[in-house]
This record gives structure tokens, sequence and C-alpha cells, in this order.
């Protein structure tokens, strides 16, 4: 009896496997085509908190390095020159190895450094994925309170 009752189970356990497949197969597809047929640009869809690439607003940072000390993977290099004026020479974040822990954005005084809602930045070349927001040669003039 313990041979024929195994058949049985097996026979309608595959039974049952088979009647969710089939009412799966039956309904309408849900799937949204990217990005043509969304109802808004996906930028506006995305969560406010989600954690995309990093910003850095020069205008308001104070060239304190704040943010390279608490990058955990020194993913941001900050280049300060002192004399004659205080200047700031380098600002760059590889988004390569930036793992988006915030961890820069939540030590930034001024709120220069933060996070934005893109997030397409495919590439072959793994320089294309540093982020440099001060050009070579330049001097930015840190914000002053």
């Amino acid at each position: 009896m313990g041979y024929f009752s195994h058949i049985a189970t097996a026979a309608k356990t595959i039974f049952e496997g088979l009647t969710i497949t089939a009412s799966h197969m039956l309904r309408r597809p849900i799937t949204v085509q990217y990005p043509d047929k969304l109802p808004a640009p996906l930028d506006e869809l995305i969560d406010p908190r989600y954690r995309g690439f990093l910003n850095a607003d020069l205008s308001i940072c104070m060239a304190c390095s704040l943010c390279e000390r608490a990058c955990p993977i020194n993913c941001i290099k900050v280049g300060i020159e002192k004399p004659p004026a205080r200047a700031i020479t380098r600002f760059d974040i590889d988004i390569g190895l930036c793992m988006f822990c915030g961890l820069c954005t939540e030590a930034c005084p001024t709120g220069a450094i933060h996070f934005t809602r893109k997030f397409e930045k495919a590439t072959p070349n793994l320089d294309d994925l540093v982020f440099k927001f001060v050009k070579e040669g330049e001097r930015v003039e840190p914000y002053k309170r």
C-alpha cells in the first residue's frame, strides 16, 4: 500500500503545481515596458530617499573634508590649498568604489554632498565613473558662514 500511496501523493502535488502554473499563464501580463511606457519620468517615480549617485554642491562646500574622512572606502578625494587663500583644487567621487552608505552626507555640515535620484551610468570604462566636480587647474573658493 505504501508504494501506491506515494504515487497518488506525487500525482496530486504535480496536479496542484500545474493548476497554479496554468492560472498564471492565463492572467494578463503586468510587465511595464521600461522606460517609454511609464506614467511619469523615472526620476519622479523613485522614492525621495533613494540613494543614487552622489552630487557635490561646491557653492556651499566649506572645504572641511569631513566627507572624505567619513568615507570608509576612500572614494572621495578632496584637495585643498591654503596659501595665499584657502581653495578647493580637487573634489572627486569614484562612484565605482562607492557603497552608497551615506556616511559622507551625514558628516557634511552644510549638506553640500547629497544623493541624487540618478542611477544609470553603464560604461565599459571604470574611469568614466569618477565624477570630477573641480576641473583640473581650477580653484574654487569655499563657502564661508
